[in-house]
């Protein structure tokens, strides 16, 4: 059997597994397929397997491990406290250094991987895109069904572009203060896809925190992540944009950093396992971490400053994998959207199982996305709600598509921060349900 090159999961974290099968329930995939090679269990059993040189490298393994949307739906539901996120991450990076992918699908990576962490070039893409929906020519695209003659893969990408916010054009204030003295310096991640398409969620979250007596430092300097890139087995390169973030940061000097995207969070979370082997800079990645905390973490800490309105209306919470299940964070954002007086806080059936976004999963594999979409918009339309929340743009992206998908455009989806934003502010139900607050245009983000 050819010699594995490069690192291997590590033993004391395949070996926490003894295949009870409290996974199988929560994962999708085993969920729609029933295939125990396609759950968790099966996957560690497979890399177990090729770590001790009893099985190949190849493509079958290969197709197991792409089929996981890497949502850790199984670290929550396991009993034995197994840490599968140490393993799929390294298991994806070793299928990238020994199974070679077909040209195509090396063309399609290269291409996510050179648009989608740049902001500078997101923005530049977002000036066609906006000529390509405020000119009409979308609704005629989608409408001829010219879509259906597309790639799979192309025609998701179509479908899940969100409406280019004008503040999409805009660059952030690097310091945001409060009239008071503050009393905590906060910075805030911009993100990627965030910065460019989703400028109102930034905008909100620094409102939320000045409004609550914090000072908002937005480091310019501040790259990707590397959540999508560690996600997907490229961990070099994941952990260069680890380096430039903590740099830029540390050059903030700032108590504590507020992140609003779920899937950003996890991997800065983890920057101090990402870079533990790098004498230069564990301990600086560490510390870093430590200060990381998601919006609603940081917010359910601080005794609340900004008085709450009424928002009248009936939301449905989605959580957002990489933030229920890879960071442990479940009741803080219910907690923050329950103390907003007369919003309704309804559950979403299935609340565990994953909307099909994960990362880049509904770009690479579009089908599956799509039944795992399919299902959550069924659970979410059984509440009743007015519109739903989250925590991620990827979930929102993924759920906005589903929602179109139904013919359903008048259902919003904002991200929690959003409501929270527009309590304190005074916005109306009537105002966000109809998104005439255009808010992000105050802050210039």
């Amino acid at each position: 059997m050819a010699q594995i090159a490069g690192p291997q999961p590590e033993k004391k974290y395949l070996n926490d597994c003894v295949h009870c099968g409290f996974c199988l329930p929560a994962c999708p995939t085993y969920v729609l397929w029933g295939e125990e090679m396609d759950s968790p269990r099966g996957r560690i059993y497979m890399m177990r397997k090729a770590v001790d040189g009893e099985a190949p490298l190849d493509a079958r393994f290969r197709t197991h491990m792409d089929n996981c949307l890497g949502c850790m739906a199984c670290m929550t539901a396991c009993p034995s406290g197994v840490q599968y996120d140490k393993l799929i991450e390294p298991t994806r990076a070793l299928i990238e250094r020994n199974v070679p992918r077909s040209r195509g699908e090396r063309l399609f990576r290269k291409l996510i991987f050179a648009t989608f962490p740049h902001p500078a070039r997101l923005r530049l893409l977002a000036l066609p895109l906006l000529v390509y929906q405020k000119a009409g020519l979308q609704t005629l695209f989608r409408k001829s069904r010219l879509t259906r003659k597309l790639p799979k893969r192309l025609a998701a990408m179509e479908a899940l572009l969100p409406e280019v916010p004008l503040g999409a054009f805009n660059r952030a204030s690097a310091v945001v203060r409060p009239k008071t003295a503050p009393r905590l310096r906060v910075g805030m991640l911009s993100g990627c896809v965030q910065r460019v398409f989703f400028p109102q969620v930034n905008a909100a979250t620094v409102r939320v925190l000045v409004a609550e007596q914090c000072e908002v430092v937005i480091p310019r300097g501040q790259p990707c992540c590397g959540a999508l890139m560690l996600h997907s087995g490229l961990e070099d390169e994941a952990a260069a944009m680890a380096r430039k973030m903590i740099a830029a940061f540390e050059a903030a000097n700032v108590d504590t950093i507020a992140i609003n995207a779920a899937g950003c969070g996890s991997t800065m979370k983890e920057y101090g396992h990402l870079l533990r082997d790098d004498p230069k800079w564990a301990e600086r990645a560490a510390a870093f971490s430590a200060k990381c905390q998601d919006i609603s973490e940081m917010l359910s800490e601080l005794e609340p400053r900004a008085t709450r309105h009424p928002l009248k209306m009936r939301v449905a919470y989605h959580d957002a994998c990489h933030l229920q299940h890879a960071q442990g964070v479940r009741e803080e954002p219910r907690c923050l959207l329950g103390d907003i007086p007369e919003l309704q806080l309804a559950e979403i059936p299935e609340a565990s199982l994953c909307c099909g976004s994960a990362g880049i999963f509904n770009l690479l594999q579009p089908e599956t996305a799509q039944q795992l979409g399919a299902r959550k918009v069924d659970n979410l339309l059984s509440t009743g709600a007015d519109a739903v929340a989250s925590s991620n743009p990827g979930c929102l992206l993924q759920l906005m598509n589903g929602l179109r998908a139904r013919g359903l455009k008048t259902m919003p989806a904002f991200h929690m921060v959003e409501l929270l934003d527009a309590s304190i502010r005074g916005v109306s139900a009537e105002q966000m349900l109809h998104r005439k607050h255009h808010g992000f245009e105050r802050v210039r983000l």
